[in-house]
């Protein structure tokens, strides 16, 4: 089949790739010409496809990079990866509007349009679907298909074996995704309708966010009280039926969790006019996980006799979680920001990241000269680059928020 897979980014590259493994033509659309130069060429800048899965695909001919909407025509399935943020508060829905107009320019009798960007209960039947029906003059469920399912990206070890939820805004819209997604994933579970696979991929990360939330609020409380709450997660986790597992940090961050549970509180307070109070809870504890990250380091310089005004800082780890490569919000932004605010001498070390990354913070490497010269050592991802042993051997004082260094010179979050 023709598929078009609309951005090509850490959802759609992965997607438009595997596509093409399997057998389909695949045109992968995306409207930054840099990033579809840069695939063209084989080079991948997602950490999912290593750029010889990607050249592979290329010389077969199976797969193609565009800037170019009339390389979009005769597509029998395309999906839609593209962006969903968040911007002040309100759900910014302008590149699904923007592609679903592309689409709809090159939407023909029989082809299915299917979207993966997360959004609101009602996006791809309230939204979507009207603009394919106004640029292309056909009529969904009756000319065209379309429906919605939702992107599970982000666990490399579970990656296409996620079950893959499916939706159609009819019987014979759910029946072309299925087919679609059945040679991809291994295992695809349909749903009844759109606004239900809607709301369970909010479900899913609103569950983690609140969760998340939760265990770094009593992280903090733990501190206070004088016990380590990591050994009580331990203690907990012992138990094989009515607990999952969940770490504190310096809060959350990327594409999706401070995201996701937004989209739905915003829906609520809309249409119905009341709070969606856990997530707007949970998001005011994580949005301060960085402000209690600098008091903590604020307190341990204290406590050594040395103000934070002057002290060198290294912070290490930048991304927004652990072996990533992604800085999108994440809270080392704030934690450093904090800190400079306050007059500290910081500098940053992420191995995960292009060297011509922007950072907030002066870039250095993890040296044991470097890790040895800082007042104080931040530890905000444990990435496997990071040689952790002589971290604790060099460092004379490091805060711990990922639970993996001990020592005199260690206190933990």
């Amino acid at each position: 089949m023709q598929i078009v897979i609309a951005g090509q980014g850490y959802v759609g590259l992965p997607l438009a790739v595997r596509a093409a493994e399997v057998g389909h033509h695949v045109v992968g659309y995306d409207v930054d010409p840099h990033r579809v130069q840069q695939l063209a060429a084989g080079q991948s800048h997602v950490r999912d496809v290593d750029s010889a899965r990607l050249r592979a695909v290329l010389d077969s001919g199976s797969y193609s990079a565009t800037a170019d909407a009339a390389a979009l025509a005769d597509f029998d399935i395309a999906v839609i990866t593209v962006p969903t943020p968040l911007r002040n508060g309100v759900p910014d829905l302008g590149h699904i509007e923007s592609c679903a107009r592309t689409l709809g320019e090159h939407l023909r009798p029989g082809a299915t349009v299917v979207l993966e960007s997360t959004s609101y209960p009602g996006t791809t039947e309230e939204l979507l679907l009207p603009i394919l029906e106004e640029t292309s003059g056909l009529k969904g469920g009756v000319d065209f298909l379309a429906g919605f399912s939702p992107e599970r990206i982000g666990n490399k070890r579970w990656s296409f074996e996620t079950p893959k939820l499916v939706s159609g805004i009819d019987a014979k819209s759910l029946d072309s995704i299925k087919g679609f997604y059945d040679g991809i994933f291994q295992t695809t579970v349909p749903v009844s309708g759109t606004k239900v696979a809607e709301l369970a991929k909010l479900l899913e990360n609103t569950f983690r966010f609140v969760n998340i939330s939760m265990v770094n609020e009593m992280a903090m409380l733990a501190a206070s009280l004088g016990v380590n709450i990591w050994e009580a997660i331990d203690a907990a986790a012992t138990k094989p039926f009515g607990f999952t597992r969940f770490t504190p940090g310096p809060g959350v961050g990327g594409h999706c969790l401070p995201v996701d549970p937004m989209f739905l509180s915003w829906k609520a307070q809309q249409d119905l006019g009341i709070p969606f109070r856990f997530a707007e809870l949970a998001a005011d504890v994580n949005r301060h996980m960085p402000d209690y990250v600098v008091q903590r380091v604020v307190e341990g310089l204290d406590k050594r006799g040395l103000p934070v005004r002057g002290s060198r800082v290294l912070l290490l780890g930048l991304t927004y979680k652990f072996n990533a490569t992604d800085l999108r919000n994440s809270p080392s932004a704030r934690v450093a920001e904090l800190l400079i605010g306050f007059g500290a001498d910081v500098r940053g070390a992420e191995p995960n990241v292009p060297n011509d990354a922007e950072l907030d913070v002066l870039r250095v490497d993890a040296t044991p000269d470097e890790v040895a010269a800082a007042e104080a050592v931040v530890l905000l991802m444990d990435h496997p680059l990071f040689d952790l042993p002589m971290i604790e051997k060099c460092a004379t004082y490091v805060l711990d928020c990922r639970n993996r260094l001990s020592g005199a010179n260690v206190e933990t979050l």
